[in-house]
């Protein structure tokens, strides 16, 4: 059975021409099926059905793969069975109605409110840094995901204004709010900006040489900044613009608001920041009803008849 795959691999490699890490990737899937199949009795391609493919998802599921990373084994799987029909080598494609069973939705992680203001509030002590605080108040200000921060242009925000013109995915462009904590962090990164770019780099973030900061680059400055400013998590930019979407909903409660904001096509990738404002009201719950303290109450009642009794 290895011997199809091997075949399977140089095709991608050789004419779809796909990286040397998604080959590894479908040769590492695909074997793995492979010693499946042998150990159930099965060594032929041909003879393998969706029953077969559904044992295999359950047996996986029970190993404790996520549904993404099954639903990446059978993407695989499909490829190679498209390869095998062109190849004459099977009848029908199995996994074609197999899908793979629902990953539970993890949170975004988010900074609280205090935890920002005190890593925004952080004075820069070099010119990097002005522009490191610079791009952090942007994108918590507006919520900018990597890529929008990345690629905004000087003409992009207008300080007058207090608006930001930025390209999301598709290519859709939306107006954005710039607060004044951010304008004023814009203000003291344009003088150093103009010491460092030349006068063609159309670029708002430009690194120490004077061209346009990488996505890698901001990934690393925000660590740093974390690091260096007393986070008491690591820091990265999606989480700013998580903890905008959060604070904003929690703030507003305004849940298509916070959906333009951010450039969200459907309203359910928004509504994962409603379950973040509900563990959130159910902390203060559980720490100010009585009802919900019933429990504690009862102990420290009965800690108090104890002392009594013995008094």
């Amino acid at each position: 059975m290895n011997g199809r795959i091997t075949e399977f691999i140089q095709h991608l490699a050789s004419e779809k021409r796909h990286s040397s890490l998604t080959c590894d990737s479908y040769q590492q899937d695909l074997q793995r099926l492979a010693v499946w199949l042998v150990e159930q009795g099965s060594a032929h391609w041909r003879a393998v059905n969706g029953y077969d493919l559904r044992r295999y998802v359950a047996n996986l599921s029970r190993q404790g793969l996520s549904g993404r990373s099954i639903a990446r084994h059978l993407s695989a799987i499909r490829r190679f069975y498209q390869y095998l029909l062109r190849e004459r080598l099977a009848t029908d494609n199995p996994a074609l109605d197999i899908r793979p069973p629902k990953s539970r939705r993890r949170l975004p992680r988010v900074a609280d409110v205090d935890q920002i203001n005190s890593l925004l509030d952080a004075s820069p002590d070099d010119p990097l840094e002005i522009r490191d605080r610079c791009m952090f108040e942007l994108m918590y200000s507006s919520g900018l995901r990597l890529a929008e921060l990345a690629s905004l242009n000087l003409e992009a925000v207008d300080r007058k204004s207090g608006e930001a013109r930025v390209v999301g995915k598709g290519g859709k462009t939306r107006i954005l709010p710039v607060g004044r904590k951010a304008l004023d962090a814009i203000a003291q990164w344009m003088p150093v900006r103009a010491e460092l770019a030349p006068e063609a780099e159309a670029a708002l973030f430009v690194s120490r040489r004077g061209d346009r900061l990488s996505h890698r680059s901001i990934q690393a400055r925000l660590s740093r900044w974390g690091g260096v400013k007393g986070a008491d998590q690591k820091l990265h930019p999606h989480m700013l613009r998580h903890s905008f979407a959060s604070h904003m909903l929690e703030s507003s409660g305004d849940l298509r608001a916070v959906q333009e904001l951010l450039g969200h096509a459907d309203i359910t990738t928004t509504q994962v920041y409603t379950h973040l404002d509900f563990q959130h009201l159910a902390r203060v719950y559980d720490q100010s009803h009585p009802r919900a303290r019933r429990r504690n109450a009862r102990n420290h009642g009965d800690q108090k008849s104890g002392q009594e009794g013995s008094m």
